[in-house]
């Protein structure tokens, strides 16, 4: 080995993927607006053996399945009194796989966009974003060993999610969502640069690109290499996210067929190559993704940790 090789390797977070889409793909029911937590309440099992494949593909941090059972949504759909049971089976659920694996992984909590995914108009206000974070937080910070803020639309939503997360006392790591279009700029239209600070101050251990096209995080990632925090990515693999509105269900959504899963390694090894320390997949990147990007950093002589 070359000191310039060994001096290319690097610790490498893996992170897993769309536990939500793998539901969607596996589960025997038709599509709901509550998506993934919707399997978790019609087939439990499926939850643990999704998170179960993550982590033998090789990821070493898992999260928990409650990206959609956030206040407002359930209470969109009526089930508001099912807020503390779905959270407890969720954990309960992401637990089981990490005891079964018998491997060294870590669970993340899960503070997503409250309202629905890509729409920044929707978000409530700042205070009420927090409100919202802290009792999310609050079922979750005992059971988990960090906190995943995660496909953040603007700079408001990021800083709440983010002071709500930090106030557990747990790592904190923040994942914006940027435009597919221009990957310079949040879904909200600021910039990533901003969105990235605003986590940053309100304490983020780790800002990462996440739940946008490949190519759009190859964009972004060069903006997070000044922010004094290890940073990474996770991209989705959708071809477009235009048909999807809130309160509507996933099957509205394509997947493309250019990212198979080493493809898709391809595009996350040019994240690594461009500092990312954390990498994994998001929605449409499935363990057989993980498995191959695994291998590729193994073959690249990365060292693949629960932390950065």
């Amino acid at each position: 080995m070359t000191e310039t090789t060994a001096a290319r390797r690097k610790t490498i977070v893996l992170l897993d993927g769309g536990v939500g889409q793998e539901l969607y793909r596996r589960s025997a029911r038709s599509a709901a607006p509550l998506w993934s937590v919707q399997v978790m309440m019609d087939e439990p099992a499926l939850v643990a053996a999704v998170h179960l494949d993550f982590i033998e593909a090789g990821a070493r941090i898992v999260t928990v399945n409650t990206y959609t059972a956030t206040p407002p949504r359930l209470d969109r759909e009526g089930i508001a009194d099912k807020f503390g049971a779905l959270h407890d089976a969720a954990l309960d659920a992401a637990e089981a796989a990490r005891e079964s694996s018998g491997e060294a992984v870590r669970i993340a909590g899960c503070l997503p966009p409250l309202v629905g995914s890509y729409r920044p108009d929707l978000t409530p206000p700042e205070d009420e974003c927090l409100a919202h974070y802290r009792r999310i937080v609050a079922v979750q910070a005992d059971r988990v060993d960090l906190f995943l803020c995660e496909t953040m639309l603007s700079a408001a939503e990021a800083r709440a999610a983010t002071t709500a997360a930090r106030e557990s006392g747990k790592p904190v790591w923040t994942a914006l969502s940027v435009n597919d279009a221009d990957g310079t700029v949040l879904r909200s239209g600021e910039g990533v640069t901003q969105g990235a600070q605003a986590a940053v101050d309100a304490g983020a251990d780790a800002v990462l690109i996440n739940c946008s096209s490949p190519e759009a995080v190859a964009t972004a990632l060069p903006r997070l290499s000044g922010i004094g925090v290890p940073f990474g990515a996770y991209a989705n693999g959708f071809v477009s996210i235009g048909a999807l509105q809130p309160g509507g269900t996933v099957d509205v959504l394509e997947a493309r067929e250019d990212l198979d899963p080493a493809a898709y390694a391809g595009h996350a090894m040019g994240w690594v190559a461009a500092g990312a320390a954390i990498v994994g997949g998001c929605c449409e990147i499935g363990p057989g993704h993980i498995a191959a990007l695994g291998q590729r950093l193994a073959a690249d002589g990365h060292e693949i940790a629960a932390a950065p």
